[in-house]
C-alpha cells in the first residue's frame, strides 16, 4: 500500500475553490502553501480554501528564491507572509493551529539555511509529520531534521507551457519512471510520500482539471491519502 500526504502549492489563484472541491469530493485533506502576492490578488479564494477544511501554510511573500536573499531579507518575506496569513485565517474565522513553511523552488537559503531552520524553531514554525517516509536520500540530505517542508514527488506539471516541449505524456510516463533523478518513484510498493502539485492557473489552461486527473490515477491505484499531522512547534521529532 502507497500512502501520501497532498500538498500544493502557490495559491491562491482563480483555479482554487475548484481544487478545493475536487479536493473535498474525493475526501484529500491537502497542505496549501500561500504566497502572499497571490492571497491578496485572490483572497475570497484563499478564505474559501479555509473554510472548506484545507490547511494553509508560508510559502513567503513574492517566492524569491532565498539563497539570493541577505538573511534579513529573507526573515522578511516570511514574516511579511505571515502578517497576511494571521489576517487570512482571522477573517476566515479558522484557528490557526500550524504554521507550516516551504521555500519556494526548494531553495533553503544557501549560506543562509541553517540560520533559517533556527529562525523556524525560535518562532514556533511546525514540521510535518515525515517520520514514515522510508527513503535513504530523506535522512541523507537531512530533510528529516528541517522544519521546513519539502517534498518526496514533484509532480512538475508546471512545466506544462506553449513551446516548453513538455506535455501532459511526458508527466504521466514521469509518473510511472520507477529510477527518478530526484524524489522517490511514486509508485514503488510501500512507498509514503510528501506529494507536491501547484495551483497554476496557466496549468489549467493547458490541462483542463489536471489536478483531477492526476489525483484520480493515484486513487485509482489505491493511494490512501492521509491527513497531515505536524510535531510540536519547533521540534522535528
Amino acid at each position: 500500500m502507497i500512502h501520501a500526504i497532498l500538498t500544493m502549492d502557490d495559491i491562491a489563484s482563480a483555479n482554487t475553490p475548484a481544487i478545493v472541491d475536487y479536493l473535498n469530493e474525493k475526501h484529500i485533506t491537502a497542505l496549501m502553501f500561500a504566497v502572499g502576492t497571490f492571497v491578496e490578488k485572490y483572497y475570497d479564494h484563499a478564505i474559501y480554501a479555509l473554510q472548506h477544511g484545507m490547511i494553509v501554510g508560508n510559502h513567503s511573500y513574492d517566492h524569491p528564491h532565498f539563497s539570493q536573499l541577505t538573511l534579513e531579507q529573507a526573515v522578511d518575506e516570511i514574516e511579511k507572509n505571515e502578517a497576511v496569513l494571521n489576517k487570512l485565517y482571522q477573517d476566515a474565522g479558522v484557528e490557526r493551529r500550524y504554521r507550516p513553511f516551504r521555500f519556494p523552488f526548494g531553495d533553503k537559503g544557501g549560506t543562509n539555511k541553517e540560520a533559517l531552520q533556527q529562525y523556524f524553531k525560535d518562532h514556533g514554525f511546525h514540521k510535518l509529520k515525515d517520520s514514515a517516509i522510508p527513503y535513504a536520500f530523506w535522512k541523507e540530505e537531512g530533510f528529516h531534521e528541517d522544519l521546513d517542508t519539502l517534498w518526496t514527488y514533484d509532480f512538475c506539471e508546471y512545466n506544462i507551457r506553449p513551446g516548453s516541449g513538455y506535455t501532459w505524456e511526458d508527466a504521466l510516463k514521469r509518473m510511472q519512471d520507477m529510477h527518478p533523478k530526484n524524489g522517490a518513484p511514486l509508485f514503488g510498493e510501500g512507498g509514503h510520500h510528501i506529494l507536491l502539485l501547484h495551483a497554476h492557473d496557466d496549468t489549467e489552461a493547458m490541462v483542463p482539471e489536471y489536478y483531477r486527473r492526476f489525483l484520480d490515477q493515484l486513487l485509482d491505484k489505491g493511494v490512501v491519502f492521509d491527513l497531515p499531522e505536524f510535531y510540536p512547534a519547533g521540534r522535528t521529532v
